[in-house]
């Protein structure tokens, strides 16, 4: 923008030469009609010659300014193009930048979903899981809430797979993953902690009865048959269930307890368990013989 601020006080300069040689020629003009008024009818010819010869002088040289007003114009003008086209790239850039994070941030999201959750079945894994369950344990321990942690175990599901194929056993895994989110509230998270067990955390039941209705609510969703093919396959889950704070203080404990009340089910197939501490045994002291 140099360029277009030199023209501008070139023109400051070259505006002051024209006034300048009005003004002259004002003068001239003037002395010309005083001297006819006295009635002179000619003037002298070297008075005339240098007045005419000053005042183009003045002329030319205001002719010359402007040509360099012109050109320094042209100069600016050339900057501005420039400067307009550097913005046209320098806009161009941010936007190709702006696609660029965006598609960065949708890859990073993307990634972190598919490391936090089970390819299989899109539910939760246990890593997120475990991370959930801790923040709802320091909620709980704020607010006095109960947490149930539920354990399942699919009944004879290796029967499916040997019997009907891999391609069955994914589609049971698959219904019983969207069967255990209809059951979820928005606040409840289920998750598929490997083969065909899955996870349950329940925030802030009631009571324990409330659970326990809870648990017979997914056992008979789960249980209702499933399609594959021609194929109707029923299958039944086992749950254990661990209360909070009552079976445990961390979320380790809760799901090792509800896993041991799991396999407690086992014995009794498609029954819910809730986790019983062992009564430890006091042996009576012997008599010193």
């Amino acid at each position: 923008m140099n360029a277009l601020e030199a023209a501008l006080d070139k023109s400051q300069e070259v505006k002051v030469k024209v006034e300048d040689c009005a003004d002259d020629l004002a003068v001239a003009s003037d002395l010309a009609k005083a001297r006819i008024a006295r009635g002179e009818k000619m003037l002298p010819a070297d008075q005339v010659l240098r007045n005419t010869k000053a005042i183009g002088t003045k002329v030319q040289d205001c002719a010359d300014d402007l040509q360099e007003v012109a050109d320094t114009l042209a100069d600016g003008l050339a900057e501005v193009k420039d400067v307009e086209q550097a913005l046209s790239l320098s806009r161009e850039a941010l936007a190709e930048s702006e696609a660029a994070l965006a598609a960065s941030r949708h890859a990073e999201r993307a990634a972190s979903s598919l490391a936090m959750h089970d390819q299989k079945t899109g539910l939760p894994n246990r890593t997120l899981f475990d991370d959930r369950l801790a923040q709802a344990i320091a909620g709980a321990d704020r607010h006095g809430w109960m947490l149930a942690v539920m354990f399942l175990d699919l009944d004879r599901f290796k029967l499916i797979n040997d019997s009907h194929g891999h391609a069955a056993g994914d589609s049971v895994l698959t219904v019983v993953a969207q069967r255990l989110l209809g059951q979820a509230r928005d606040e409840d998270t289920v998750c598929r902690n490997g083969g065909d067990e899955f996870l349950y955390l329940l925030i802030n039941p009631t009571s324990r009865d409330d659970v326990a209705r809870i648990a017979g609510l997914v056992q008979a969703a789960i249980a209702a048959p499933i399609s594959h093919g021609d194929l109707q396959l029923v299958i039944t889950p086992s749950i254990g269930i661990a209360l909070y704070p009552h079976d445990g203080q961390s979320g380790d404990i809760l799901i090792a307890n509800a896993d041991t009340a799991m396999y407690r089910a086992k014995s009794l197939p498609g029954t819910c368990v809730f986790f019983e501490a062992p009564v430890a045994s006091i042996n009576p002291s012997k008599s010193p013989g």
